[in-house]
């Protein structure tokens, strides 16, 4: 901790953090040993939180993250779609694609930012808050993917007609980013897709993960 820090803060942040990691919540006595501090400091903590409905604590007594935090949750979407739309933008220009970015709701793929290039005679109509099966389409699978890669390691993942017929797809995971699980990909028509796409969207990934941190 550094003097322009609080300790408080600090440690309130981490119990919601550690909140987060859980399904089943954590008593008293467990945050207690998790941060290192005595059980008045975390009973203090947790009322403070709960006061702000960031924490509920069950009839057992265990700590869970509150409903609070869906009011903060929503106004991260806007944000990561502000700093990813510049890379989008020219994404979809280069490619002459729909480009999108879409992150992890769940078991979800959800698109959060979406941009259709200016000068293409047709392209595929999609849109902010399309949601699909993280297991169908390249956006997901990319996500899914970059679970069982090496971390850091690049990679595109590609589709053909699993969310439209006639449509292909091409995407990349956001590599790096603290908190934000997600991708960056392009939906195209066409019978396949190009080999300089699958690169290009990788590149595009990198460039909103730069953005994002």
């Amino acid at each position: 901790m550094t003097a322009e820090t609080s300790q408080t803060l600090d440690r309130g942040l981490r119990v919601l953090k550690l909140l987060a990691d859980t399904d089943h919540g954590l008593t008293v006595t467990e945050l207690s040993t998790k941060l290192g501090v005595n059980r008045t400091v975390v009973y203090r903590l947790l009322a403070t939180l709960e006061q702000h409905a960031l924490v509920r604590r069950d009839l057992g007594g265990r700590a869970r993250v509150g409903l609070g935090v869906l009011g903060l949750g929503r106004q991260v979407h806007p944000l990561v779609r502000e700093a990813a739309l510049p890379a989008l933008r020219s994404l979809a220009e280069d490619i002459g694609a729909t480009a999108h970015l879409t992150l992890v709701d769940g078991a979800e793929a959800l698109a959060v930012a979406v941009v259709e290039p200016t000068w293409t005679d047709y392209h595929v109509a999609y849109r902010a808050g399309f949601r699909h099966s993280l297991e169908r389409g390249a956006a997901g699978k990319a996500i899914l993917s970059a679970r069982q890669r090496p971390a850091g390691e690049p990679g595109y993942t590609l589709t053909q007609g699993e969310l439209e017929a006639g449509a292909c797809g091409a995407a990349a995971p956001l590599v790096g980013v603290s908190g934000v699980e997600g991708s960056v990909g392009v939906v195209m028509l066409a019978d396949a897709v190009p080999e300089r796409v699958g690169p290009r969207v990788v590149d595009a990934a990198r460039e909103v993960a730069e953005a994002l941190r």
